[in-house]
């Protein structure tokens, strides 16, 4: 049956049908919906999992079992399981595991846009790049197949554009792939001794992959008519490649990145007169064309920053710009991120910014924090690195600093990665302030449970991982839970803290106000006869607030009535909703 269905989906399709029994994960854009899609199917075990490191380990155990497994997650996560990643690569797997990335060119949502193909080459672990929907599909399934034929996981890795975008794809039906486990101490134990007699089976399998990239249907050339150019490329740019050119030149598409072929590739070479890689990011293709002694064009045409377009590559290939609709007008307004109306983290970052302090930031939606006109955070740099940093900027300070420094981390990312920075602060004794933003969710990646949470993937009640006594028990004894939408309570338990003569953790904790059970109050209102237009509501950035004829306003369709502004206002310019 022909569906039309998201990259990410198609993914999970290929996951059911493949036969895959355990995928744990941990959200990320734009790798989420892989997971949240797969979990619909009653066939599969699926989880969130606290990081992508756990991810790894369990879906690498699960294939140990004898299940075909999966696991999920963005770039920057990959860095996060790099370490059972290299490992697993020698151990090799029972039944099939696959491992998702998914790459974000652009930093549509992202700190940085690093390119996950190194990894395949680093880890040797065969790479799969799929260019649309139904090569999602069908490279997911072939997967299986390549790691259970070549005992190896196998990297299936998405991008922003084909995890996002939809096309037609063609079902089947499930096939049951589960396999018997048997103890193999020399295979699976990694200590220095079988871990050596591992390594050359590992370089082995690499020749066999490349052999095998010569003549898979999914490294294939396209003739056109126009010699004077062959491409090659791969994933989203051989979509722009192809809109643009049509079939003038001949273009070789890859659809296994790595190990990648020689043989195919040179005598693709031989049969044009200029070579040209088109791929986004690094010169990954580029550099392995190099290797191989030809003359290539790529880098010196094409960025390494930022993802491509079917106007860049027309323009780079000095080509016309296909006419595919009209262009929408210069004249729109910027938009920049802003948190939302009724956002419980916005009256903690007011309270930090009107103190001064300084706060090191996390990767999660009150990253947002940092946008004027809060401007509440210092720095980010990755999941836990906020407790982390803290520690050290507090010990090189030795208490001659100002004594207002705090790190600022997420309910999900603590459970991610901040608990281990925590367990620092607490075991070489610094006196760093913490604060975990507590909105019950997951909140940048679209409303995820997790540990924190009480709910597991599928909505069902599970264990729920308590932070005040999870804090005790690494050895902080100052842990204290404070309502961020009550100004004053948050102001006094910040101050206390910062001047407490030993580690402490303040929980910021109200539900996120897109939650859909949280019920908020009627949206408040602006007496325009006491408004004096000092803007001092406009320090909260506050989309539901703006000015208007020199007087504050409030929308009513946006405010959630958290009556942050009303503590704000001198001139009690605000007010509650009149009862009916």
């Amino acid at each position: 049956m022909k569906q039309l269905m998201l990259g990410n989906e198609a993914v999970a399709r290929g996951l059911y049908e493949a036969g895959c029994d355990f995928v744990s994960s941990y959200p990320g854009t734009p790798s989420t919906e892989i997971t949240e899609a797969v979990a619909k199917y009653q066939e599969v075990y699926a989880e969130w999992a606290p990081n992508e490191k756990v991810a790894m380990e369990a879906a690498f155990g699960a294939c140990l079992a004898g299940k075909r497994s999966f696991c999920g997650m963005k770039h920057v996560g990959l860095n996060v399981a790099a370490d059972p990643l290299f490992t697993i690569a020698y151990t090799g797997v029972n039944a099939g595991m696959v491992i998702g990335v998914a790459d974000d060119a652009g930093m549509h949502s992202s700190q940085n846009e690093q390119d996950s193909r190194h990894y395949a080459r680093a880890s040797k672990i065969p790479m799969l790049e799929p260019s649309d929907s139904a090569e999602a599909l069908a490279f997911t399934k072939l997967a299986y197949e390549l790691s259970e034929q070549f005992d190896t996981p196998v990297l299936l890795k998405m991008c922003t554009r084909i995890a996002h975008s939809q096309s037609v794809v063609e079902t089947a039906d499930r096939v049951e792939a589960s396999k018997a486990y048997e103890k193999n101490p020399q295979k699976y134990i990694m200590m220095p001794g079988n871990a050596k007699r591992r390594h050359p089976v590992v370089e082995e399998r690499t020749k066999a992959l490349s052999a095998w990239a010569e003549d898979c249907a999914i490294n294939r050339v396209e003739e056109g008519s126009d010699h004077s150019r062959g491409i090659i490329t791969s994933s989203t740019s051989y979509q722009y490649v192809k809109e643009v050119c049509g079939d003038k030149y001949p273009v070789m598409k890859l659809g296994m990145i790595w190990p990648l072929p020689e043989k195919k590739i040179r005598d693709f070479a031989a049969s044009v007169d200029e070579l040209v890689v088109v791929e986004e990011l690094d010169s990954f293709i580029e550099a392995h064309c190099l290797s191989l002694g030809l003359k290539v064009k790529g880098k010196d045409t094409f960025p390494c920053i930022d993802e491509f377009s079917q106007n860049l590559v027309a323009a780079k290939l000095n080509a016309a710009v296909p006419e595919t609709g009209a262009k929408v007008a210069d004249a729109i307004p910027a938009r920049p991120p802003v948190m939302c109306a009724g956002c419980p983290h916005r009256g903690l970052f007011y309270t930090q910014a009107k103190n001064k302090i300084t706060a090191l930031g996390d990767i999660g939606c009150y990253t947002l924090g940092a946008v004027p006109p809060l401007g509440a955070l210092d720095t980010t740099i990755c999941m836990g690195a906020s407790i982390s940093g803290a520690h050290g900027f507090t010990k090189a300070q030795n208490g001659a600093g100002d004594n207002k420094t705090v790190a600022v981390i997420g309910d999900s990312t603590f459970m991610h990665s901040g608990i281990t920075g925590l367990v620092n602060v607490a075991y070489n004794e610094s006196n760093a302030t913490i604060i975990i933003v507590d909105n019950s969710i997951t909140g940048m990646t679209g409303h995820q449970q997790n540990p924190t949470t009480g709910f597991n993937l599928k909505g069902d009640p599970c264990t729920k991982i308590d932070l005040e006594t999870l804090c005790r028990a690494v050895g902080i004894r100052r842990v204290r839970v404070v309502d961020p939408y009550n100004l004053a309570e948050t102001e006094a338990a910040i101050k206390e803290e910062l001047a407490a003569p030993e580690a402490s953790v303040i929980i910021s904790r109200r539900p996120c106000a897109l939650l859909k059970y949280v019920k908020h109050n009627k949206p408040v209102r602006v007496e325009s006869d006491k408004c004096r237009s000092c803007k001092m509501c406009m320090k909260i950035g506050c989309p539901a607030i703006s000015m208007k004829d020199g007087k504050a306003t409030i929308d009513n369709t946006l405010c959630t009535g958290c009556g942050v502004c009303q503590q704000l206002c001198k001139f009690d310019a605000i007010q509650a909703a009149k009862e009916d």
